[in-house]
């Protein structure tokens, strides 16, 4: 099924207020993450990656990930894969189920089991078949569609793959400034980032290493837009600071680690949801005096009462008792799957 209806311009229209977007991070851009985000300002949040199979084959767990909170907004939901057939049907359902604004490819994930497979950065090694999965997803979807991918697999060639990615149809394409062969070792090159960005006619979004508004200045000129990954885990609030938002005090840093782990036991229930916080709890509290200690102590919290009363120990002035979700988060809503959230 093809839409031949002009589609809207989400990626450039966004773009255009300045703001960061954040990127997606298999574990960390679920929805919980992504409310807080989008709270501080974030211009879009890309959620986690599903598996375009898992999606075909109507595997719960696929569409629990791409599944967006009560009244979630500009959802960009990102999927992996390698067979355009797979990728266009995957699309369609995922869009019928959740109507996203946006469809995105992930064409740079470097793990071993993504690539084994033909999907993530493996697609960096084969520009022609990263064109025939975004060609085949713009054809079946009613809405935008972009890809993230890297510089390449071991050696430069993302101007080529862009440029492919561009033809098939790509509203948007977002670039990691490492090769494959780098994972997330040394520095990513954002001279590279700007130089493909000056190859294309449609917005590129620079990734790799924004952790403070000075990087964030520094770079944001190089590409159409920005995206900020690693820099977001336990700072939320990274995205007010790059657009002049004030940085927060140790009591409202504190404060915002509660209510995300509030935010995830409704998610998912609290055993999975203090469990999902274990590598995300400590990241609120780096900078802190004893930091080590204290994110010893919180990373080993399985309740929320004990999470409460630790941090009522730790941080005694800091009140936590009037800390809500919030009424803009709901929990689990997915009309096909009632049954809940498993443990990821």
């Amino acid at each position: 099924m093809t839409f031949m209806s002009a589609k809207p311009n989400f990626h450039r229209a966004k773009l255009e207020s300045g703001r960061a977007v954040l990127a997606p991070m298999a574990g960390f851009s679920d929805a919980p993450f992504r409310l807080l985000c989008r709270e501080f300002g974030a211009a879009w949040a890309v959620t986690e990656m599903v598996s375009s199979m898992g999606v075909v084959m109507n595997g719960r767990k696929s569409f629990e990930i791409g599944e967006p909170y009560e009244g979630e907004p500009d959802l960009v939901i990102q999927l992996f894969g390698s067979d355009p057939q797979v990728m266009a049907e995957a699309g369609q359902k995922l869009y019928e189920e959740f109507k996203p604004v946006a469809l995105d490819i992930n064409m740079g994930c470097p793990v071993p089991k993504i690539v084994k497979n033909g999907g993530g950065a493996c697609l960096l090694q084969n520009p022609d078949a990263a064109h025939d999965l975004i060609q085949a997803l713009d054809k079946a979807v009613p809405v935008p569609v972009s890809a993230k991918i890297r510089l390449g697999w071991d050696k430069y060639n993302a101007i080529t793959v862009a440029q492919g990615l561009e033809a098939g149809g790509a509203a948007c394409v977002a670039l990691h400034g490492r090769t494959r062969a780098q994972a997330y070792t040394g520095q990513a090159d954002w001279d590279k980032i700007e130089e493909v960005q000056s190859h294309l006619k449609i917005p590129l979004v620079g990734s790799g290493d924004i952790t403070t508004k000075e990087l964030f200045n520094e770079r944001r000129h190089k590409a159409a837009g920005v995206m900020i990954g690693r820099g977001a885990v336990g700072r939320p609030f990274i995205f007010s600071e790059v657009i002049g938002g004030m940085s927060l005090g140790v009591g409202d840093v504190v404060r915002l680690a509660y209510r995300h782990a509030l935010l995830n036991v409704a998610w998912y229930g609290e055993d999975s949801g203090m469990r999902q916080m274990r590598g995300v709890l400590g990241q609120y509290f780096k900078g802190f005096a004893g930091a080590s200690q204290v994110r010893g102590r919180v990373t080993q919290m399985v309740t929320l009462e004990g999470l409460r009363v630790l941090l009522g120990e730790l941080f005694p002035e800091v009140r936590l008792e009037d800390v809500e979700v919030g009424a803009d988060f709901a929990g689990h809503t997915a009309a096909a799957h009632k049954s809940g959230h498993s443990s990821r």
